[in-house]
């Protein structure tokens, strides 16, 4: 199943929506493969959101214990006037309280290519 991770800036969390669901929650650990998704054409509201296949790596509010094995790379920024992502794909991610999204790479792993990120 598809969910969907955007941020709900009239509440000040991040929302994980489904075809039959939806969690909020203030911060959110994506340890799992992820795309960008975009809906330019929309005749109001054009959205842009985070999208992963199953829930399996979803984890809601981590604890920063959790968090410290990651190594931030860069910000995945959404440019709202563009509808566009700076990156479209990837690995990991951490939503964080304040709104921001991170790239993430695990510490344990080797170093691997960083050319899809700049």
């Amino acid at each position: 199943m598809k969910f969907k991770i955007y941020r709900c800036n009239c509440r000040k969390t991040w929302s994980i929506q489904t075809r039959k669901s939806k969690i909020n929650a203030g911060t959110i650990l994506l340890d799992a493969s992820w795309s960008a998704e975009l809906k330019p054409d929309r005749k109001s509201d054009p959205k842009g959101f985070v999208t992963t296949n199953g829930d399996k790596g979803i984890v809601y509010n981590p604890d920063q214990e959790l968090v410290q094995q990651f190594i931030k790379i860069k910000k995945l920024v959404y440019d709202k006037k563009r509808v566009d992502f700076n990156v479209k794909k990837g690995e990991c991610l951490y939503f964080a309280e304040d709104g921001t999204c991170y790239i993430l790479k695990r510490m344990d792993e080797p170093n691997k290519s960083l050319e899809i990120l700049f």
